[in-house]
């Protein structure tokens, strides 16, 4: 992709800070002024200065006509300070010999978009020099720019942008072989070709280190025929950068800047970069001064009753282990007080598990609600380990027990709620129901005589009923899920949350080492419920009736038939 994408250039011409000022008041008109809300950046007189123009692309062709008019007030970033455009649409900005320039869409425009891939085009990549050739990447990194342009513009076009829409969200595909792109198409892509969201998101780990099926990647990702927007994630990154600075030099040349903003029918999505390379495959979760300043610069400008999407790869925080550095986010507490008492939601992927969080502030204003941190669901759950489906993809279970899948964001004005989207099964099955009674612990060998199907209510001795547990996976549940099952005449009983590996997906990877990744395994759940079975329970068929109630409030039912019979077969086991 050539560096302006989704910009247009006029007359390549470096000038600087003293240029502008030694121009004179029609210089100072022309290349400063920013509106008086925003802040002018803080320059020194020798630092060079890019200029140009947002204006409305009437003409549809993407290059400024006589009759395209610039559009005030929109916001445009160098990666840290963030001006607007002044009444004729003409913004300012500081560069150094690398830098990213783009603009923030403002709500109601839309912007360019690559209709092969469906990805957004709106930066100016200015890197002289290119990418270092003594790195030697794997991958190709950013050409040669040249100097800079005399202008460099953006086109929006007006667009119609609803306050209540549906927002597609995806983390961790882990495209790793042309395999696993099969999978992703057949598995999600063709059943959301002409889904109505009006756009989509992906977390992180596009890839799994091996950044060339990236275009076969975004081609698949494209045929879903909306405009999709991604972040990178650890395994998205070019490892033989010796740090940060060099490490997302072929994602910079195929999606643009590693961190920015854009708006939608009056939300606004901060999409962010919490991968810190440190060099020979290491990194951590942390943000870093420079970012943290952007999004500060972008929320000053911002209603402070807007809805904010802070998008990341890494968590602000897992239960998988909270001191783990390559799992959280050294500085998340740092967002949140930038994020106040704004509306506001973040979304991370990597671990591969659903997880709710309801995080304090550090703050005694004592309106600061708990920020909502969702970890998603990956779309390539275990990795697409196996078995395999009828079809030959992975059923690719995921640790925490979830189906693979991807999770809807539905927003309306300064409200949201999410949904799970398991990629095998109907979007109203939102909960798993198994039986467990594992009276030796966790088994570490596989027993012949169990089989899967105990799980689902085959006959049990009535002797092993008090003995048996009813376990509910809700698969997107957090800790304000609610969870109560009914058996026939008997009343509800209120199922207690806990965190333990789900027992379905521990045997199913128990069973099937030869298809699975090496390193997948079961991990602790935080979303499992359970309750022992009545001891009374007779003999006969009965129904367990599950109701949950979601984080959201939203009710979900399933059931699941069970057998009680009058004696206990010879070892007869159900695995909990």
């Amino acid at each position: 992709m050539p560096p302006a994408a989704g910009a247009t250039m006029l007359s390549r011409h470096l000038f600087t800070r003293r240029h502008v000022v030694k121009g004179g008041a029609t210089a100072v008109a022309a290349a400063t002024a920013v509106s008086s809300s925003a802040r002018a950046p803080t320059v020194d007189d020798h630092q060079p200065m890019i200029t140009g123009v947002v204006f409305e692309d009437r003409s549809g062709s993407g290059m400024r006509q006589p009759d395209d008019p610039g559009i005030a007030g929109v916001l445009v970033s160098n990666g840290r300070d963030v001006v607007r455009t002044d009444s004729g649409g003409r913004y300012t900005l500081p560069v150094d010999d690398e830098t990213i320039i783009f603009a923030i869409k403002p709500a109601g425009y839309s912007m360019p978009v690559d209709q092969s891939v469906m990805l957004p085009r709106f930066y100016y990549i200015h890197q002289p020099r290119g990418t270092p050739e003594h790195l030697r990447l794997r991958e190709r990194g950013i050409e040669p720019t040249g100097p800079l342009p005399g202008s460099v513009d953006f086109a929006l076009k007006k667009a119609h942008e609803p306050h209540r829409f549906d927002v597609m969200l995806f983390t961790d595909p882990h495209a790793d072989s042309a395999a696993a792109i099969d999978y992703i198409r057949t598995d999600v892509v063709n059943a959301l070709v002409g889904t109505k969201a009006a756009f989509g998101m992906t977390l992180g780990d596009l890839m799994s280190d091996d950044l060339s099926f990236c275009c076969r990647y975004n081609r698949v990702i494209g045929r879903i025929g909306i405009p999709w927007y991604n972040i990178s994630g650890n395994h998205d990154l070019n490892f033989e950068a010796p740090d940060r600075k060099y490490s997302r030099e072929t994602f910079k040349r195929i999606f643009g800047p590693d961190y920015y903003a854009f708006e939608y029918g009056g939300a606004l999505f901060l999409m962010l970069d919490n991968v810190d390379y440190l060099g020979n495959g290491r990194y951590q979760g942390r943000f870093g001064e420079r970012q943290l300043a952007f999004v500060s610069e972008v929320l000053r400008e911002t209603p402070a009753n807007r809805l904010v999407i802070a998008a990341m790869h890494i968590p602000l925080r897992t239960y998988l282990d909270p001191h783990d550095p390559t799992l959280n986010t050294s500085d998340g507490s740092e967002l949140l007080k930038i994020l106040g008492s704004r509306p506001a939601v973040s979304f991370s992927g990597h671990t591969h598990t659903t997880e709710h969080y309801y995080l304090g502030h550090d703050s005694r204003d004592a309106q600061n609600l708990p920020h909502h941190h969702h970890v998603l669901t990956a779309l390539s759950g275990s990795w697409w380990s196996g078995p395999f489906d009828h079809r030959g993809v992975a059923v690719a279970d995921s640790p925490d027990g979830n189906p693979n899948g991807f999770h809807v964001l539905s927003i309306d004005g300064n409200r949201y709620t999410t949904r799970f989207h398991s990629a095998k099964e109907s979007e109203r099955r939102q909960v798993r129901i198994v039986l467990g009674c594992e009276p030796h612990g966790e088994r570490t060998t596989i027993d012949s005589d169990f089989h899967m199907g105990m799980f689902f209510g085959s006959p049990i001795p009535q002797d092993m009923v008090c003995a048996t547990d009813v376990i509910v996976n809700v698969f997107d549940g957090g800790p304000r899920t609610t969870v109560e099952y009914r058996i026939d005449g008997f009343k509800s009983v209120r199922m207690k949350p806990g965190r333990r590996t789900d027992p379905f997906v521990r045997e199913v990877f128990a069973r099937n080492a030869a298809t699975k990744k090496p390193w997948a395994k079961a991990e602790l759940c935080s979303h499992i419920w359970t309750a022992r079975l009545p001891a009374d329970l007779k003999v006969g068929t009965h129904c367990i009736m599950v109701r949950v109630v979601d984080e959201y409030g939203r009710e979900h039912h399933d059931r699941l038939c069970l057998e009680v019979i009058g004696r206990r077969a010879a070892r007869t086991t159900m695995h909990g």
